[in-house]
């Protein structure tokens, strides 16, 4: 009987490994253990671990398998209802690749309901594994990563509104991807699980452009068209949510509204200091004379990033930490004195330019 526990201990841990060797990671450990089983049926994951590292179709992966082409459909629909594998229709066939866990599995997990005692274990068991040692700093990446930060558009300086590239507003993103879907905030539904969730909105996840079409096939979301989707990114800023986005340059896939207490990135600089979104290409400035030291930009600012600190004779002012500012604007759209404007960082980030390139960086820089 051992020998047979062995090998399906095996079987998990060669998934494991597999997902480990992806550009974004994922640190083994038993949680991570523990997460697949729960996730993925033995077949499956004896499917995952043999997954080829590119997109490929049904009879390739068969071949490297050596599953027969029915049996292995039958498995892989299986994985992609539940967002295990990623199944992408081209001309008349359909490519696979295998989900990561960031942005990938994990997501896609908590954007559906199902049975809560399910999820309320699997939301105890990521919680768990992101704040293992290590885990949030391999899955942010290096120099480059997983994601960026939009400023709140309104802000932009005039002077500067001209130089500032469509890749640089989250509407211009949307309008160029057609629409999209409106999915659950898999982070705000993990911490409901946890009885730690805010009272931000949960139906505020943005798919873009062709990603939606999956999104929406899988039933993790609904269509939306592109005043839907500029409708939720307005009321995601009236609330002081941050905008963070795909880091490509060229249609990104997704635009998420996130809150310092729930969402997995955020909460990484505010817990870890692990950075895995890339600063917009603007940062505060305060303009201390008409600064009224009420503080609501401290209370506003969703990652720590500002403190107010006793100048004497009664007056307090905000002092900003450059080095953890990601430069989304919520204080200086929360400021009712308009003392703290948005400027031009000295030096521009330009994203990858697709996909492909931003995981071929990440795996570079990795040693992958």
């Amino acid at each position: 009987m051992g020998h047979i526990i062995n090998a399906k201990e095996e079987i998990y841990r060669a998934l494991a490994e597999r997902l480990s060797k992806m550009p974004e990671g994922a640190p083994i450990n038993e949680d991570l253990m523990a997460i697949l089983h729960r996730l993925y049926t033995e077949s499956e994951a004896t499917v995952g671990s043999k997954f080829p590292l590119l997109p490929m179709t049904l009879d390739k992966i068969a071949d490297i398998t050596g599953i027969d082409e029915k049996e292995l459909k039958i498995i892989l629909d299986g994985m992609s209802n539940k967002g295990l594998v990623l199944d992408i229709p081209r001309k008349d066939s359909f490519y696979y690749m295998l989900a990561p866990m960031l942005v990938g599995f994990f997501e896609y997990t908590f954007m559906r309901t199902g049975d809560h005692t399910t999820l309320k274990e699997l939301a105890e068991l990521f919680e768990t594994y992101f704040h293992r040692d290590g885990v949030m700093h391999e899955v942010a990446g290096i120099n480059t990563k997983i994601m960026r930060t939009l400023i709140y558009e309104s802000l932009i300086p005039v002077a500067v509104e001209t130089e500032v590239l469509d890749y640089e507003k989250a509407s211009l993103i949307i309008k160029q991807s057609g629409g999209g879907a409106i999915s659950m905030c898999a982070c705000r539904h993990e911490a409901a699980h946890l009885g730690k969730a805010c009272d931000a909105p949960v139906d505020v996840c943005m798919s873009l452009g062709g990603a939606a079409e999956w999104i929406v096939r899988k039933g993790l979301g609904k269509p939306a068209t592109v005043d839907d989707l500029l409708k939720v990114l307005k009321q995601t800023q009236e609330l002081g949510l941050v905008h963070l986005c795909d880091n490509v340059l060229n249609k990104p896939t997704y635009i998420c509204n996130c809150c310092g207490c729930c969402c997995k990135v955020l909460r990484g600089i505010n817990e870890q200091q692990v950075f895995a979104t890339h600063p917009s290409n603007f940062i505060p400035s305060l303009e201390l004379e008409s600064c009224l030291g009420c503080g609501l930009c401290v209370d506003k600012c969703q990652i720590q990033a500002i403190t107010m600190t006793d100048q004497g004779k009664g007056l307090s002012v905000p002092i900003l930490n450059n080095d953890v500012c990601i430069g989304c604007g919520v204080c200086s759209s929360a400021c009712p004195s308009g003392s703290l404007t948005m400027s031009r960082r000295s030096v521009l980030y330009v994203p990858p330019r697709n996909g492909r390139e931003k995981l071929r960086r990440v795996a570079m820089e990795k040693g992958r």
